[in-house]
């Protein structure tokens, strides 16, 4: 069965309040929490388990500015859930994260501003940012997903489905509302980079 963008209506602002509105999931094939957070120069003693909840009061409570972020397992891959946060956007951090590997992320900031990365290896593969289009050449593993979202979900914004259309075909995870309610983060602040 073919997703579509219907089947990521749950990711709405009735279910999902402070998240939908701003958010950034980043995926990373073959490392675990602990690993990333040591990639990103923070140290995993100093991150806490939390539900998704937990993680967004917490964001919230603390700062606005604060790289915070929960970590989890799903299959092969570590999933990232930044309530309001960025680091998947950062070309720097995600050719470094990326390395050895394969990361996915999208992003959706306050003011609709929406970026989507696939990172190989080090090596920006594909980026999407709303409004500027493709800022790279699609490869042909993704030129049959990206025509059908160009064909059919256009007037879509990609946090409205095409995003997580994508995501889906480059990683093999569907994300549900239930993993990402019943999933335990390790979650913590990223020290600033030096």
């Amino acid at each position: 069965m073919i997703a579509t963008p219907g089947d990521y209506a749950w990711f709405s602002y009735e279910r999902f309040p402070e998240l939908a509105e701003a958010y950034c999931f980043t995926y990373v094939h073959g490392l675990t929490p602990e690993q990333l957070v040591v990639r990103l120069g923070g140290r995993p003693e100093d991150f806490t388990p939390m539900t998704l909840e937990e993680l967004i009061e917490t964001h919230y409570r603390n700062s606005y500015d604060t790289a915070s972020l929960g970590a989890t397992t799903v299959g092969d891959w570590v999933f990232v859930v930044e309530p309001n946060g960025g680091l998947g956007t950062d070309e720097e951090i995600i050719t470094s994260l990326s390395a050895g590997t394969r990361l996915v992320s999208h992003f959706r900031d306050v003011e609709g501003v929406e970026y989507f990365y696939w990172s190989e290896d080090g090596e920006i593969r594909f980026c999407f940012i709303a409004d500027e289009g493709y800022l790279e050449e699609v490869p042909d593993e993704i030129v049959e997903t990206m025509r059908r979202i160009d064909a059919d979900y256009r007037h879509l914004y990609p946090s409205d489905g095409p995003a997580f259309l994508l995501a889906e075909d480059l990683t093999g995870i569907t994300l549900t509302p239930e993993l990402l309610e019943e999933s335990t983060y390790l979650c913590g602040v990223i020290p600033e980079p030096r």
